[in-house]
């Protein structure tokens, strides 16, 4: 019998071994067709589904990573605040680690202020900020609470501690954290912002600091820093919002009060909320009447106004600033919670501000300042949001320059952007003539008037004159506004159609 018999046969559909045949072929039918429907899915409908198992992952990475922050703060909401023995003690703890910055007192910048300015010069630390003091009290307290036989055998062999400390900055308190755990032999992981100036970056692996460079902006880097030390089993160390933290940066509260004991006002840059919570309670129990703690923070990353309004830490968009050691996106809740107690009010200055306050120490205090370090000098020069206000006229007024970590490049700009807003460094238009000896003529008038030409370009092409006709572009150096109106000036009588830019 062949095979087509066999298939006509009753008994060969009825065979067992011929139904576990159809079944087989079934199945390949069934995979077959679900093969086919996934190959007609389109690259970007696999792409969609890719991107969602992603973001499934992604939610639930974040969802476990704010369950832990929520725990955290609880427990720092349960634990007591910082107060003035925490500040006192430190004092004694860092007393030989850091160096005392004197009040000096500014007689050119009192003058312009119309009040008497004494200038707490931070920046003078060996890395460069304030930031030290906080950092090497909180790694004394992580060493003293470490156990007595791991500190002996650590002096037996000489070698490095057997933890390690990480944290998120953007570079002022990576310095630091760097700098006195290599002095006292704790390894440093540093999670740092792509906006982290590169001077800062460089120095901290200088110090032998391990840096990660991660995140757009500190709060993403924190993020990023805060889920690594458990994985690596780290101490976490907050440059803002930690207690030991704050108690260190309250020690220049003290130092404040030892320099000028009749002291009106003391106006405090804020970013994360750690110094200005430290100083304001050292300075609040020192002196309880008579002397105002006032917060200055950029308007650009205006946390603490922000949470001021809310009535708790919440979240701002941060955009680039010249003061990039505050961009912090949400102040510190412990930080919050000490501020909130003693400062008096919070005000915000813009870019211009604190452009013009770099400038004008760099001028006439000969202190390099970075933008963060000169916010609060920012506040009480003309055009600021303190000048010229009642309370401030007059009065004792100590401002802390917090740090002079600046890129030599960003010191450029600036400094330009500082000359401009003080109509010292003027871009104008005017129109001359296209025939040889037009613009000697322009610039014959412009060395005439005391003009100093930084940069000049001229423009034939996408004009709607006569072609003739050029129009000029003019980057000028002037010693003021009254300058800038004599040059305007002399340009319309002279005949030169002009395009005047000058600064508010």
């Amino acid at each position: 019998m062949n095979a087509i018999d066999c298939k006509n046969n009753y008994s060969y559909y009825n065979h067992p071994q011929h139904k576990k045949c159809q079944q087989h072929q079934q199945q390949q039918q069934k995979f077959a067709t679900s093969t086919n429907k996934f190959e007609d899915k389109s690259s970007d409908a696999i792409i969609r589904d890719d991107h969602a198992r992603r973001k499934k992952i992604e939610e639930k990475q974040q969802q476990d990573h704010d369950i832990r922050i929520k725990v955290a703060e609880q427990e720092q909401q349960d634990a007591p605040i910082t107060d003035f023995s925490d500040i006192s003690r430190a004092m004694v703890a860092i007393r030989d680690g850091i160096r005392r910055t004197t009040c000096i007192q500014s007689y050119f910048l009192s003058e312009l202020c119309q009040a008497t300015i004494y200038l707490k010069p931070e920046f003078r630390q060996f890395t460069g900020s304030f930031k030290e003091r906080g950092a090497r009290n909180a790694i004394l307290q992580l060493l003293a609470a470490s156990s007595k036989s791991e500190q002996q055998k650590q002096s037996k062999s000489k070698s490095k501690s057997s933890f390690g400390v990480i944290a998120a900055s953007a570079g002022n308190h990576a310095l630091a954290l760097a700098y006195h755990g290599k002095e006292l032999g704790v390894p440093v992981t540093v999670v740092m912002p792509s906006i982290a100036p590169l001077l800062k970056v460089d120095r901290c692996r200088q110090f032998g600091a391990t840096i990660i460079m991660k995140g757009a902006h500190i709060g993403e880097s924190k993020l990023y820093a805060e889920q690594l030390a458990i994985e690596q089993k780290l101490h976490y160390i907050n440059g803002y919002d930690d207690r030991a933290i704050v108690a260190g940066a309250g020690t220049m509260g003290i130092e404040i009060m030892e320099d000028v004991p009749n002291v009106d006002i003391v106006v405090v840059p804020v970013g994360g909320g750690g110094l200005i919570a430290g100083v304001s309670c050292a300075i609040k129990t020192l002196k309880p009447s008579g002397c105002k703690v006032i917060g200055v923070e950029p308007e650009y990353c205006a946390s603490y106004t922000a949470a001021l309004k809310a009535g708790k830490p919440v979240p701002v968009q941060v955009q680039n600033t010249l003061a990039d050691g505050l961009a912090v996106p949400t102040v510190g809740s412990h930080a919050f919670q000490v501020a909130t107690k003693y400062v008096d009010e919070c005000v915000l200055v813009n870019e211009k501000d604190i452009s013009i306050a770099v400038l004008r120490l760099i001028e006439n205090e000969k202190m390099v300042v970075e933008g963060g370090g000169a916010t609060g000098l920012a506040a009480l020069l003309p055009g600021g949001s303190l000048f010229g206000r009642p309370d401030i006229i007059g009065k004792n007024i100590v401002v802390p320059l917090c740090g002079g970590n600046i890129d030599t490049t960003v010191l450029g700009r600036v400094l330009e952007r500082g000359l401009a807003a003080d109509n010292r460094l003027l871009d104008f238009y005017a129109e001359v003539s296209d025939r040889p000896g037009g613009i000697a003529k322009l610039t014959q008038l412009l060395s005439e008037m005391g003009a100093s030409i930084k940069d000049i370009y001229h423009e034939r092409a996408w004009l709607h004159t006569s072609v003739d006709r050029v129009q000029v572009k003019c980057v000028v150096e002037l010693n003021g506004i009254d300058h800038a109106e004599l040059l305007k000036k002399a340009l319309i009588e002279n005949g030169y159609p002009i395009i005047w830019k000058p600064r508010e």
